[in-house]
C-alpha cells in the first residue's frame, strides 16, 4: 500500500492507498460515513460502510471532527459525485489527533475573527485557492525574466536612508546606527544593472504607512526589474508584455483556483497588448469629465485611479506625472521639465497601481541637487552617487506589487487575504 497525494490519485485507480490528512467534513447516513479529506493538494471524499470496516473503526469515523488528523487506507475508485472524480472505498482509519472545538466553523465569521485565526483561516478552500494563485503568479515572474535574461539580484533589507519618501520608514537600530527597513529594492537593482545590464529582485519591502485601505500592507513584496540603456518607452514595453504573459500564465495553470474564487475570467482574458497610454494631462481630464476635483500637480489616490480604470479593459498605463509629487531619482522630461518621465500602470476593476516606474535621473549634479531638495542625507547616498561618475547611462525600471496584483486577479478586494500572513495597522500577530 502507497501514500500517495489526493492531487495524483487519478493514477492509483483500483489500488489500494494511504491518505495523510485532516477532516474536512463527515456527513452521515445510516450505514454509511462520508468523509472530506484534504492534504494540502487537494479534497477526496472517502467511504466508510459499516459492512467493509471493523465496528470499532466504523465508530471512530462517525465521532471524527472537523481538522482532526488521519490516515485513510482503502481503494481508489471513480466517482464523479467527489471533489476530484475519485473517491477512496476505505478499510481502515487511523486517528493521529482528535481536534476539539475548532474555531472556524461553516457559518459565517466576521473580517477580525478570521484574522485573528489565520493560522488556521489558511486551511479554508478559497485561502488555499489565493494562495495557490499567488504561488504561481511568482513562479510566472521568475520564469519571465530568467527566460529573457535578467539576472536575478537580491536587495538588502536593512538600508542607511529612504528610497521614496521620509514618512514611511521603520526604523531600527543597528549596532549603535540607525537604520531602516527597506522601502524598496530599486537602488540597489540600479547599481546591479550598471553591472549586469538587466536585473530584478523580488522580496518583501516595508512602508510605515498610516492607512487602513483595502489596498495597504505595511509589509509586502514587491517585483523590480531594472535596465541599462533603457528609456521610458522601452520600460513601458515591458511593463505592457510583462504583466500580459502573467496573467495569461494564471489563466492558463490556475483556472480552477480562479472557479473556487468565482473569478469572471472573461474579464482577465481581455489583458491583452497593446494597453492604453494616457499622459497624466489626459487623466486630468477624464476625472474632471466624470465629476472629480483634482488639482493639476497633485498624485492619484484611491479614488482617482479606481475612475479611471473604469474606462478602460484593461490595465491603463499613465505617464508623464508632475515632477514635484515624484520621487527624487526620476529624471525630468526634456520637453517639459516640470514632468517627470514616470508610468503608473492602473489595473481594471478599480484595484489601482500595480506598478510604478519610469526613466532614472542618470546625471550626477542633477541628481545631487535632487538630494539636496528632497532634504536627503547625502552621506547615505554617496555610493548612488557614484553610479553617476562612472559609466552613467540611461536606465530605466519599475516595481510591481504582488499583493495588489494577485488581489485584482483573483477578484479579493481587500489585500490582507492575498498574503500569507498579513502586516497592518495594528496587526502584528499571528
Amino acid at each position: 500500500m502507497s501514500k500517495v497525494y489526493v492531487e495524483g490519485i487519478a493514477n492509483h485507480v483500483g489500488q489500494e492507498v494511504a491518505i495523510k490528512g485532516w477532516v474536512y467534513n463527515v456527513r452521515s447516513s445510516g450505514k454509511l460515513h462520508f468523509l472530506l479529506v484534504r492534504d494540502g493538494t487537494g479534497t477526496v471524499q472517502c467511504v466508510v460502510s459499516k459492512a467493509d470496516v471493523p465496528q470499532e473503526i466504523f465508530d471512530r469515523c462517525g465521532k471524527l471532527t472537523q481538522e482532526s488528523s488521519i490516515v485513510v487506507r482503502g481503494t481508489v475508485r471513480e466517482d464523479p459525485r467527489s471533489p476530484v472524480g475519485y473517491e477512496i472505498a476505505v478499510s481502515d482509519v487511523e486517528l493521529v489527533q482528535q481536534a476539539i472545538d475548532y474555531p472556524i466553523t461553516p457559518k459565517e465569521h466576521g473580517v477580525a475573527f478570521l484574522m485573528d485565526q489565520r493560522h488556521l483561516w489558511l486551511r479554508s478552500s478559497k485561502q488555499h485557492a489565493i494562495l495557490r494563485v499567488r504561488a504561481e503568479l511568482i513562479r510566472a515572474i521568475r520564469d519571465y525574466f530568467d527566460s529573457r535574461g535578467f539576472l536575478l539580484l537580491d536587495a538588502p533589507i536593512f538600508t542607511p536612508a529612504a528610497c521614496e519618501g521620509t514618512t514611511t520608514l521603520f526604523a531600527t537600530d543597528y549596532f549603535g546606527e540607525k537604520a531602516y527597513l527597506t522601502q524598496s529594492g530599486q537602488l540597489y537593482m540600479e547599481a546591479g544593472a550598471m553591472a549586469f545590464g538587466k536585473v530584478y529582485c523580488l522580496g518583501p519591502t516595508f512602508r510605515a504607512e498610516k492607512s487602513k485601505t483595502r489596498r495597504h500592507l505595511t509589509e509586502f513584496w514587491m517585483l523590480e526589474p531594472e535596465v541599462a540603456y533603457f528609456d521610458l518607452n522601452d520600460d513601458m514595453d515591458l511593463a505592457e508584455d510583462f504583466v500580459a504573459t502573467i496573467v495569461a500564465r494564471v489563466l492558463q495553470r490556475r483556472r480552477k483556483e480562479l472557479e473556487v474564487l468565482e473569478r469572471d475570467v472573461a474579464k482577465l482574458q481581455r489583458v491583452k497588448k497593446p494597453f492604453p497610454r494616457i499622459t497624466y494631462d489626459e487623466a486630468i481630464e477624464i476625472l474632471r469629465r466624470k465629476g472629480l476635483h483634482v488639482n493639476r500637480g497633485d498624485d492619484f489616490g484611491g479614488d482617482e485611479e479606481t475612475a479611471l480604470s473604469e474606462e478602460f479593459d484593461r490595465p491603463v498605463m499613465v505617464h508623464r506625472y508632475p515632477r514635484k509629487c515624484k520621487a527624487f531619482y526620476m529624471k525630468a522630461d526634456p520637453e517639459n521639465p516640470s514632468l517627470a518621465l514616470c508610468v503608473d500602470m492602473l489595473a481594471p476593476e478599480g484595484y489601482g497601481e500595480i506598478i510604478g516606474g519610469g526613466q532614472r535621473e542618470d546625471d550626477f549634479q542633477t541628481l545631487e541637487e535632487r538630494i539636496r531638495e528632497h532634504g536627503l542625507p547625502k552621506k547615505a547616498f554617496s555610493w548612488y552617487l557614484d553610479l553617476r561618475k562612472y559609466g552613467s547611462v540611461p536606465h530605466a525600471g519599475f516595481g510591481l506589487g504582488i499583493e495588489r496584483t494577485v488581489g485584482w486577479i483573483c477578484g479579493v478586494r481587500h489585500v490582507r487575504e492575498t498574503i500569507p500572513f498579513p502586516r497592518l495597522m495594528g496587526r502584528l500577530t499571528p
